[in-house]
């Protein structure tokens, strides 16, 4: 629920809800020695300006024993956790204390009085911030440990309470985090029902009042904000309207749950379909490049046949002019130059591989027949 800062800074203007919020949330045997009856509201001015700004801090104190003790309320409304709480609650208590001595609220000689700091906090997401100023400084060795600061703060975050647990409190300020939290039409008006049980002195009218118009504002006129709808003045009014409007209550929290599955069935179908079509488009890719690949192949086979065919009938063609020049007598060497063939492949072409004649001893003739060139005939 949203802006209800100034609302429960009301709550906690009343010793009854300070008185329960001990009582309820706040463990250990001290708490058993404290004189509720003399709990007395501490102004708060001299927090700075800008801090009263962004907070909504009450400060009581009652007597425990034959001492004063302090109870700093500070009431977290922001959404996102605060990681240095602890400082600014160190701050806050270090202002207290110069007001208490400016205001010269201590005996000579006394001790500072003890201060019970409480951090009332209602996000959604849970408190994960230290809860000790100590935890937030750099440990270091060597001597200087001893000058860290320790200072913790009493965290009471609402949204660890379960509905069960709250219920089974006869305690307003449970009755009031079981308001908060709930969506369920009959514990809302169990709760109420228990605050009209419990607030029935006449003492009491203004805190009534309160939780009255607290229950107006965030459970009737904001689910109605376009039908004027008179406001109301005591707690039995506020459960007959909450009553004459449940069904549509009911019918405005299905329509939620209804649009929000609705958004998530779209977000949902979104998704699929992108992966889908990715899935298709990889197919489709790969289909395609085989068909491309298929045809580039054939292309660049064709074009390589080709090739191939022009060449093998080149060289056929040098073939059968070897042979023609080969016939006419024409030496090996010199048809090899004409048809750029190999020698070898000339010597094929021949036949019986061509042997050079060793040439005559001086002075002896040649036997009859021999150093006839090729294709003339004998003497």
């Amino acid at each position: 629920m949203k802006d209800h800062d100034g609302s429960y800074k009301k709550f906690f203007s009343f010793p009854e809800m300070v008185e329960d919020l001990l009582k309820g949330f706040v463990s250990g045997a001290w708490v058993k020695k404290i004189d509720f009856s003399t709990l007395e509201r501490v102004n708060g001015s001299y927090v700075t300006a800008t801090f009263r700004q962004r907070h909504d801090d009450v400060v009581w104190r009652v007597r425990w024993g034959d001492e004063w003790l302090y109870v700093y309320i500070l009431i977290e409304f922001q959404s996102e956790v605060d990681r240095f709480m602890a400082l600014r609650v160190m701050t806050y208590l270090g202002l207290l204390y110069q007001d208490l001595i400016d205001q010269r609220q201590l005996f000579e000689g006394r001790l500072l009085p003890p201060v019970l700091p409480i951090v009332l906090y209602n996000g959604v997401r849970r408190w994960q911030a230290p809860i000790d100023v100590h935890d937030l400084i750099v440990p270091v060795k060597g001597g200087l440990e001893r000058f860290r600061p320790h200072l913790s703060y009493l965290l009471i975050d609402e949204g660890r309470y379960s509905a069960h647990k709250l219920a089974e409190l006869r305690n307003l300020v449970a009755a009031l985090f079981r308001l908060e939290k709930s969506r369920d039409v009959e514990a809302i008006r169990e709760a109420i029902t228990n605050l009209i049980d419990w607030l029935k002195l006449p003492d009491q009218k203004e805190l009534r009042r309160a939780f009255t118009r607290w229950i107006y504002k965030a459970f009737i006129q904001s689910r109605h904000k376009k039908a004027s709808i008179p406001e109301i003045e005591d707690l039995e009014e506020a459960r007959t309207m909450l009553s004459q409007t449940v069904r549509e209550w009911t019918k405005q929290w299905k329509q939620e749950g209804l649009e929000q599955g609705r958004q998530e069935g779209r977000e949902q179908g979104r998704q699929e379909g992108r992966e889908q079509g990715r899935q298709e488009g990889r197919q489709e890719g790969r289909q395609e490049g085989r068909q491309e690949g298929r045809q580039e192949g054939r292309q660049e086979g064709r074009q390589e046949g080709l090739q191939e065919g022009l060449e093998q009938g080149r060289e056929e063609e040098r073939r059968k002019l070897a042979r023609k020049l080969l016939t006419i007598g024409m030496d090996p060497r010199q048809v090899a130059d004409l048809t750029e063939l190999s020698l070898e492949e000339i010597h094929r072409l021949s036949g019986p591989p061509c042997v050079a004649e060793e040439p005559a001893a001086y002075g002896k003739k040649a036997p009859r027949g021999q150093g006839r060139r090729p294709g003339t005939p004998p003497r």
